[in-house]
């Protein structure tokens, strides 16, 4: 009767769906010129909500920056980044809040990791997120900034 009872257990717990993974989140950013504690505030939010929070800057007319931010919309990106939060900003509407804050970058897509006080940490990735393959082109470097 044991075993009956053990083997009817186990077979529930395969039955069982997987939980689903995490969404990536991208929250827009409003306008502000002291950015430092806008992203303060974000980063104790998302921790407390056990995700990782990274600053995004794109462009509307950076060709990656769209298929990145259509990739996630879509939900294409949740299994990997599940786990993280996008603080998204404009380049052409808060380039120079992001430069007083630290965050200092040559070429869009940015992603940063910033510290618990708004400001960037150095921790980031910029660049071309393109092709058909931008899904793992980009997997391993935005996991080396929240993992490493």
């Amino acid at each position: 009767m044991k075993w009956l009872l053990l083997l009817a257990l186990a077979s529930c717990q395969q039955d069982k769906p997987a939980t689903p993974p995490g969404k990536l989140e991208l929250i827009d950013a409003p306008k502000t010129t002291d950015v430092a504690p806008l992203i303060a505030k974000e980063v104790a939010r998302a921790t407390a909500d056990h995700k990782h929070l990274l600053v995004y800057l794109g462009a509307t007319w950076c060709e990656p920056c769209v298929k990145f931010h259509e990739a996630a919309k879509a939900g294409i990106l949740d299994q990997a980044f599940g786990d993280i939060r996008m603080l998204v900003f404009d380049a052409d509407r808060d380039n120079e809040a992001l430069e007083r804050a630290g965050y200092k970058y040559d070429l869009v897509p940015l992603f940063a990791l910033p510290g618990v006080d708004g400001h960037a940490t150095g921790k980031q990735i910029q660049g071309s997120v393109k092709g058909s393959n931008y899904v793992q082109e980009i997997t391993p470097r935005l996991r080396s900034l929240v993992d490493g």
